[in-house]
């Protein structure tokens, strides 16, 4: 817990100072369901972070275990962002067991962290972004996936692709090289680089 509660403190440091670069996402743990609503409220209202991280297979949760319920309400309610770790047809986090969150709570925008991860992975995910208009695909992977950024451009759309990086555990260079050389606009990759995301987070 001091972990972590140093890690919150460390990320808003960072914001406060430099609100025109770091952008925070809090962070909840469905083991203390009691305490994630007072987290949120900490950590949107009092630290200023705008949007919300999961990572259900961590906490071997599914997305669609009820534990998260207030969480996506109060996403809802805000009109905040949530990403989560997305892969595959993991059972506790493959992009099509988000649709019926998206739906339940529009106007909450979900964000599909890795797209699904590999290439099955990315299938499921942009069926998943075609059902419903507030779900979007992130790009970061650990693997070099050629010709990744310009399929989920092709078939959701350069306005629901963001840029991600998975900073530290990947050089964010190394996906900014994947957006500029993807066979796609200019228009597009600005819009995969920040202006879609700027758009969600309303800045």
């Amino acid at each position: 817990a001091m972990n972590f509660l140093t890690s919150v403190v460390a990320l808003a440091e960072f914001v406060r100072a430099c609100p025109d670069r770091f952008v925070g996402f809090a962070f909840v743990t469905p083991h203390y369901p009691e305490e994630m609503v007072p987290e949120l409220e900490r950590a949107i209202d009092r630290l200023g972070f705008k949007g919300i991280k999961i990572y259900p297979p961590y906490f071997d949760r599914p997305v669609s275990d009820p534990v998260w319920e207030p969480v996506f309400a109060f996403a809802n309610e805000r009109g905040l962002p949530v990403i989560s770790h997305t892969w595959g047809r993991d059972s506790k986090c493959c992009p099509s067991l988000f649709v019926p969150l998206a739906r339940r709570y529009p106007k909450a925008s979900w964000i599909m962290g890795h797209s699904g991860g590999g290439e099955d992975g990315r299938k499921v995910a942009v069926e998943a972004a075609r059902s419903v208009p507030n779900m979007y695909l992130e790009i970061c992977s650990s693997a070099r996936n050629p010709g990744a950024i310009e399929y989920l451009v092709s078939e959701v759309g350069a306005d629901r692709v963001l840029y991600g990086s998975d900073i530290p555990l990947i050089e964010p260079r190394v996906h900014v090289g994947r957006v500029m050389t993807a066979d796609i606009s200019d228009p597009d990759r600005r819009k995969v680089l920040g202006e879609n995301l700027a758009g969600i987070l309303r800045i």
